[in-house]
Parts: C-alpha cells; sequence; structure tokens
C-alpha cells in the first residue's frame, strides 16, 4: 500500500491541518503576512512565498510519511519563529494590548508543533523517541 499504516499521534493532525492552512494563505494572500515580516529581511513577499510553499511540502509530506518531511517541517518552523519574536517584541510598544498579548502567548506554541513534527511518522531520525501524545 502506498500509505504505510503507522499510527499518528493528534499532535501530528494538528501540525498538518496548521501548515496546510498557513501554508495555502501564504500563497493566496501573501501582502496578509507582511506585517509579521522583520524590516532588515529583504524580499518580503518571496520570503512569504517560499515560507507557504514550505508549509505545504511539509503538511504533504507529513501526510504522506515522506522522510524529509519531519526535518523540513522544523527548520520551518524555527525559521519562522524568527520573525514571530521580532514581530512579539516590536508590538510592545502598541497601544492595544490583546495585539501584545496574541504576539507573546503564540511564541510557547510553536515549541508542540515543534515536537509533534518531529515525532510524525515516517522519520527515519527519531525512531527512538515516545510520542507527545
Amino acid at each position: 500500500m502506498w500509505l504505510r499504516m503507522t499510527s499518528r499521534t493528534a499532535g501530528s493532525w494538528v501540525v498538518i491541518a496548521v501548515f496546510g492552512i498557513s501554508g495555502a494563505w501564504h500563497l493566496i494572500s501573501p501582502a496578509s503576512f507582511e506585517w509579521l515580516m522583520p524590516p532588515f529581511l529583504p524580499f518580503h513577499q518571496e520570503l512569504i512565498v517560499v515560507s507557504g510553499v514550505a508549509e505545504l511540502v511539509s503538511a504533504f509530506g507529513l501526510l504522506f510519511r515522506w522522510s524529509f518531511a519531519p526535518a523540513l517541517t522544523v527548520a520551518t518552523l524555527v525559521a519562522v519563529w524568527v520573525a514571530n519574536w521580532w514581530w512579539a517584541i516590536d508590538v510592545l510598544d502598541s497601544a492595544q494590548g490583546w495585539i501584545i498579548a496574541l504576539a507573546w502567548v503564540r511564541l510557547p506554541f510553536q515549541i508542540p508543533l515543534i515536537l509533534w513534527a518531529w515525532r510524525s511518522p515516517g522519520n527515519r531520525f527519531s525512531k527512538a523517541v515516545k510520542t507527545l501524545d
């Protein structure tokens, strides 16, 4: 069968869903992510599209258990985390408290996403790691 029947955790499904939706949104409306981009990075629109493609490839890769997908997903999450940290620090001067809270509350949620992605079925590098779920 083309799809191995290794059990998948709920966390793996969360990563697949989040990356599928986010990746598609990056391609449909790259401008809606512009405000998250640190000013020190060049080529904002291009980086947004590249991150969207990386998220979609990661989502499909995790879904179909491609061996490179967990590593690509973790690398994408770590790369995006830079922008998320920049945004959290940048909005501290904002007058809107809910934006500050949103920026800082979302940062720790990337840690379980990284763990779930790494522990997804098909990752030949983490065979000895027990699942988080």
